[in-house]
């Protein structure tokens, strides 16, 4: 592993948070607040990165293992700093309370230990949700668009395989560090257009920028204690519900919308598969919950916003879902599973995996039956490899083992089943609110400080695809050598 190498990447990055944490101290000075809370963790973080990466080693390459090893390094790290200002400002004393709610903003989860919301300072606030967007696209990749990370671009896309969801990922132009600023160009102009539109509609601008934040990165974070639902507005419903569908999508197709290749938009799988479970969904839940809400259109309003919200691991709300009937609630736990598309900012198992794993699962069938039969499973019009199918088993071997270890931890804590389960799998699919004691009108703040540890390390096991959290864990598998090529995941 290129030590040296990894250092310089590591101090390029802490140097970023520490000119991010420009924005919301700029924020809180507005709002006659202290600047400390944030000034501190910046000059801190400016020294450290200075002295790792003001200069490039002579060695620079990089290669997967250490792809991996500095995206899971990055964004613990990230986190760890990050939490600072809410220790220094009082607003979250305790250092694992503010990591956790660090952490559940970078990786885009949403899961809060916080009982109230609206007595926070705005500077505060802001950073809490400024996290949502820098982490949904990731924060490899938000570094890498802006600032050159290493001299091999074959390096620049170890980085981003590691880090950008999804069973693959590829270039969208020649260069990778180009790719990441086609992307993220994408990702602010549709986080502008957002808070335009919510502007438009009565929404104060540091609400409309907080809530376009927390849609962009389908993080959840609100500046309100009812969430969206304190508005009680259809058209903030239907304007937040759209976009958080819209960053459910895969990033790749919107720029091919814009090189004019509209055939691969129209003919990509993934997507249709992704608008057929959203549709479904929402027809079942509202056609369920009519009862409650006493006509069609209320049903279908809610549903719509419930089902945008879970399917791309957003979190927002605007009912308690936690009272709907069995049949609903079990429908928004099935989405928690499934996720968004690869290659967006939502989190989750993926529409992609779940259509090649629904594919594979035929072929293997259909071989049963005709054991001489010679068969290719395909995906987006392309056959896929042994090694692309292997891959996608694999993440979901090791998904339910952490899943199945995380479930049974965390019922040491002695609370029910589905609070406990639906926990769990709000964490790791990068959510925010489960059911029961941890739903929609919940939160977190129950748990003990090892649980909540626990439950942060899900949330990055989630939102960087796994591997990079196991072996920052497991140092042995490095030893071991079990990955010395590129990954497929």
């Amino acid at each position: 592993m290129n030590y040296r190498m990894i250092g310089f990447v590591i101090g390029r990055i802490l140097l970023t948070e520490a000119v991010l944490l420009v924005l919301p101290m700029v924020v809180a000075v507005a709002y006659g607040e202290a600047a400390l809370p944030f000034l501190i963790p910046a000059l801190l973080l400016a020294v450290i990165g200075l002295a790792l990466g003001l200069k490039a080693p002579k060695r620079s390459n990089l290669y997967a293992r250490d792809g991996f090893a500095v995206v899971a390094l990055a964004w613990v790290l990230m986190s760890v700093f990050g939490a600072l200002p809410f220790v220094l400002s009082g607003d979250i004393p305790h250092f694992v309370d503010a990591f956790f709610e660090t952490v559940s903003g970078f990786t885009t989860t949403g899961a809060s230990i916080l009982t109230e919301i609206e007595p926070l300072g705005r500077g505060v606030l802001f950073w809490r949700s400024f996290t949502h967007w820098v982490g949904g696209m990731g924060v490899l990749v938000f570094v890498m668009a802006i600032l050159p990370l290493s001299s091999g671009d074959g390096h620049g896309m170890h980085l981003m395989r590691a880090e950008v969801p999804g069973p693959s990922v590829g270039k969208l132009v020649s260069r990778m560090g180009d790719t990441a600023k086609i992307l993220y160009g994408i990702y602010l102009v549709m986080t502008v257009i957002e808070i335009v539109l919510l502007l438009l509609g009565g929404m104060p601008l540091f609400d409309a920028c907080i809530h376009a934040f927390g849609t962009a990165g389908t993080g959840g974070f609100s500046c309100r204690n009812l969430s969206v639902g304190a508005y009680d507005s259809a058209y903030f419903d239907i304007v937040i519900g759209v976009f958080m569908l819209l960053f459910g999508v895969n990033f790749n197709l919107y720029y091919f919308l814009l090189i004019k290749r509209f055939r691969d938009v129209f003919h990509s799988e993934e997507l249709r598969a992704y608008l057929l479970i959203v549709g479904t969904a929402v027809a079942a839940i509202a056609a369920d919950i009519v009862h409650i809400y006493g006509s069609v259109a209320q049903s279908l309003r809610y549903s719509f916003f419930q089902v945008a919200s879970i399917i791309t691991t957003t979190g927002y709300a605007t009912a308690d879902f936690n009272a709907w009937p069995e049949f609903s609630r079990a429908i928004l736990v099935t989405l928690m599973f499934i996720g968004a598309c690869a290659g967006s900012t939502g989190g989750g198992i993926k529409v992609a995996r779940v259509v090649i794993l629904c594919k594979t699962s035929l072929g293997d069938m259909r071989k049963m039956l005709h054991p001489n039969a010679v068969t290719t499973v395909r995906f987006e019009g392309k056959p896929l490899t042994d090694r692309n199918i292997r891959g996608v088993h694999l993440f979901l071997t090791v998904y339910i083992l952490i899943f199945t270890v995380s479930v049974l931890l965390l019922s040491l804590e002695r609370f029910d089943l589905v609070t406990t389960f639906t926990a769990v799998a709000s964490c790791i699919n990068n959510i925010g609110p489960g059911l029961e004691v941890v739903g929609p009108m919940g939160n977190f703040s129950a748990f003990s400080p090892a649980s909540k540890l626990l439950l942060a390390f899900d949330m990055l096991v989630g939102r960087l695809e796994i591997f990079p959290m196991l072996l920052l864990f497991a140092p042995s598998i490095w030893k071991r050598r079990l990955i010395t090529r590129k990954p497929t995941l």
